[in-house]
């Protein structure tokens, strides 16, 4: 009897290895085009749409996304030298500041966000939040709160911002100091639904679109704070947060980009999925709950492909 389980045990792990081994050659095999896209957390919803439909349109074609915080991501790249076709950041500067020019020489800002403090139901208090009280809300011992790492994930750092920014708005000193009793840590902002849907946090801190594609309840935050307009950037400078590398990050209004990485050895194909974002934006973006920036900004348009100077202009920031 035991020789039969081992036997079948091997066999398992024997099909495994091959069902493994299948995979990462199928591309080759079947003469399927790979296109590895690394993306932020909350673009997840969006691209794995761009993935289903550019592919059923381009069957030779193997949409591959690596999602994670885009600090973590641009990180990788840079410092790990992973491969990847195309990088889709939440925050634009990521590009500039770890990226350019070694590994991106161009970036496009496609979309923009803004934060939010989601909730379902079941949350505490629930019935009483709102947008003058929340801060006293998340601040009562019962309640648990969270937020994604701001050394991994722009969501993170943007959150304890817009909490320094909201001391200043509300006139109340150190709301983000009185609140880290209750934090809970995720390395990325979609970390924290799962958590939310349980039960076991109450509230979090999450891009409206994420709120907005998880059908969850959210308090919306006041312009001043919620880091979605240009126009009020400079208030949002008036915060900043220090990462644990030393890196300081500065308020600003909440914009996304993207690239095609130097060494990708598929630039064609890597054009030719951006210009299916853009022409499908209304889709993606826009019914889900992130407003798509059109055209959209170049840094350093001259060094844009052609095929894409048509659906973008000049960012003079």
């Amino acid at each position: 009897m035991k020789k039969i389980i081992s036997t079948i045990v091997l066999l398992g792990v024997i099909v495994l290895l091959l069902l493994a081994i299948i995979y990462h050659i199928s591309p080759y095999i079947f003469h399927k085009k790979r296109l590895i896209i690394y993306i932020a957390g909350s673009l997840t919803m969006p691209f794995q749409e761009a993935e289903k439909l550019y592919e059923n349109e381009n069957p030779n074609v193997d949409v591959v996304l690596v999602i994670s915080g885009s600090r973590d991501l641009a990180r990788r790249i840079s410092e790990l030298g992973e491969y990847a076709d195309i990088f889709a950041s939440a925050d634009y500067s990521l590009i500039e500041d770890m990226l350019y020019p070694e590994y991106a020489e161009w970036y496009l800002v496609f979309a923009r966000n803004e934060l939010v403090l989601a909730y379902t139901n079941e949350s505490k208090y629930a019935d009483e939040i709102n947008s003058t009280n929340w801060f006293e809300i998340l601040n009562r011992s019962d309640v648990k709160w969270g937020h994604s790492d701001p050394n991994l994930d722009p969501c993170g750092y943007r959150t304890l911002i817009v909490l320094k920014l909201a001391e200043i708005y509300y006139n109340v000193t150190g709301i983000y100091e009185s609140l880290k009793k209750n934090e809970v840590i995720r390395p990325k902002s979609v970390d924290l639904i799962a958590l939310l849907e349980s039960g076991e946090l109450d509230y979090a801190f999450e891009y409206r679109s994420v709120a907005v594609q998880h059908n969850l309840s959210f308090v919306e935050l006041p312009p001043q704070i919620n880091l979605g307009y240009a126009e009020y950037n400079d208030f949002y400078s008036k915060a900043n947060v220090t990462l644990s590398d030393g890196t300081v990050i500065v308020g600003e209004a909440i914009l996304y980009a993207l690239t095609i990485l130097k060494n990708s050895t598929n630039k064609d194909l890597a054009i030719d999925f951006v210009k299916f974002l853009f022409e499908n934006r209304e889709k993606l973006f826009n019914e889900n709950g992130q407003p798509a920036v059109y055209p959209a900004l170049a840094f350093n348009y001259e060094a844009l492909p052609e095929e894409l100077k048509e659906d973008a202009k000049e960012w003079k920031k």
